[in-house]
């Protein structure tokens, strides 16, 4: 791990996938002291089987903490604004829903006011996003096929991980599946540091505790 790795804050983002959506501004407001950012699902029942929330529902929630709102749909230029004015701080899109068109559908997220990021499935090379790493702030590496919460850890997409920070990629790198007390510290150690945990922190008893084992504090 590299001195500019040793120095990037480890964030956990909750995934509401997870949350109960029939008291789900009270379950974001319980768990806020424990986590860096809200992580929101949007699917479209197209790009990925599963259908989650449309922007209406991201502009209910009510947070202290920033929005980072992953978008797994098909044509995500249609969208992006809607999600912008609903209160998304940062937009993530799948680079394989974009093709030829991912640098122009993050500059107008950029230009919408929020921070971009993109999206790699398990599938993915890291190569697919090498020329937009100068404009994300986000890369975010797919541990499970994207639809369904509650899958289990890929670990060999931990490379890809390496791959970014050895490119020379500083910004967040963030992995989303699978993300527990034992996937984690892998995670971390090849250089990740927003750890995206849906399942395994909302059924937690103590999400507290949930937190600091997935941060690595205990």
């Amino acid at each position: 791990m590299s001195d500019s790795e040793k120095n990037l804050k480890i964030k956990l983002a909750p995934s509401i996938l997870s949350a109960d959506f029939g008291c789900l501004n009270e379950e974001i407001k319980s768990v806020e002291e424990f986590v860096d950012v809200i992580h929101v699902d949007v699917m479209d029942g197209h790009f990925v089987s599963n259908i989650t929330l449309g922007a209406p529902v991201v502009k209910f929630i009510k947070s202290k903490l920033p929005l980072d709102v992953h978008l797994m749909i098909e044509n995500p230029e249609k969208f992006v604004k809607d999600f912008a004015e609903a209160g998304a701080a940062r937009i993530v899109v799948h680079s394989e829903a974009c093709g030829e068109n991912l640098r122009a559908v993050l500059m107008t997220i950029r230009s919408l006011g929020c921070e971009c990021g993109v999206s790699i499935k398990p599938a993915t090379s890291v190569e697919a996003v090498k020329d937009v790493l100068d404009l994300v702030d986000e890369v975010l590496v797919m541990t499970v096929e994207p639809g369904f919460g509650g899958q289990s850890f890929m670990e060999d997409m931990v490379p890809k991980i390496r791959e970014l920070r050895d490119l020379g990629y500083e910004g967040d790198i963030a992995v989303d599946g699978g993300i527990n007390d034992k996937t984690a510290p892998i995670c971390i150690d090849a250089g990740a540091n927003l750890l995206i945990s849906g399942s395994y922190f909302f059924k937690a008893s103590d999400k507290k505790e949930a937190a600091e084992k997935i941060r690595g504090i205990l």
